[in-house]
């Protein structure tokens, strides 16, 4: 009852300072699988998809102060994903993933969008790893290798000397942890959808792994902030 009031609210247009704190609250009740099962529905999953911006409109993210309750948002749709079969399966009949790559775009290029990145990959992960249709989806209609990968390339910021060679700056400082973060999520996701290539079929896709390839090569070669990240990242 408690999730449904909360998201009754949420489907309202309230305060965001209000909405934070209630997505906040939901974050929190979503970890426990037995709260999750009456609260799990289609309405549900799209007022926190609304929330996140998760949507097909190309207007960029220009609200700074929407930020906070879509990283919000994608957090809890990250717990209730995670925690609930009846969530993977919406999840591939609301499209979220072609959402969430329609979200990654739009981050390009925008300032403060960090956080909301690096929960947008962690869910293409969750989703990547737990649904295989959604997986499939991901690598043949979304461009999601592309998508992806391109991702990852703006999280360490490579530098292009030619078509398949990073530029190598061994006084570069090390990763912030935000950035490595989010290069960690990426990586994770690409893992997933890649995991069946085992046959490169096209010129396009040849170039896509090639460029992959150059990329992987360059974060091997990148540190992050602590020996642990490092680690992590590599």
């Amino acid at each position: 009852k408690l999730c449904e009031g909360i998201l009754n609210i949420l489907e309202k247009d309230t305060e965001t300072s209000c909405q934070v704190a209630c997505l906040e609250a939901l974050r929190i009740l979503s970890r426990d699988k037995k709260v999750l099962v009456p609260v799990t529905t289609k309405r549900n999953m799209q007022i926190l998809m609304r929330l996140a911006k998760l949507d097909n409109v190309e207007d960029p993210l220009e609200r700074a102060a929407e930020f906070p309750v879509i990283v919000e948002a994608l957090k809890c749709l990250c717990n209730i994903i995670f925690n609930s079969s009846v969530a993977q399966k919406l999840s591939l009949e609301l499209n979220l993933a072609a959402m969430l790559c329609n979200l990654l775009q739009k981050c390009k290029d925008q300032q403060f969008a960090d956080d909301i990145k690096c929960f947008d990959l962690r869910l293409l992960f969750l989703l990547s790893l737990l649904h295989t249709d959604i997986r499939s989806q991901l690598r043949q209609e979304l461009q999601g290798v592309q998508v992806l990968t391109q991702a990852l390339e703006s999280s360490l910021s490579v530098r292009w000397t030619e078509e398949y060679k990073a530029a190598e700056d061994h006084d570069r400082p090390p990763l912030s942890l935000q950035e490595t973060d989010c290069a960690i999520e990426a990586l994770k996701a690409l893992f997933n959808v890649t995991l069946d290539s085992w046959n490169v079929h096209s010129k396009n896709e040849s170039h896509q792994f090639r460029y992959m390839a150059a990329i992987l090569r360059h974060c091997l070669l990148t540190t992050g902030p602590t020996e642990d990240k490092t680690e992590e990242l590599h």
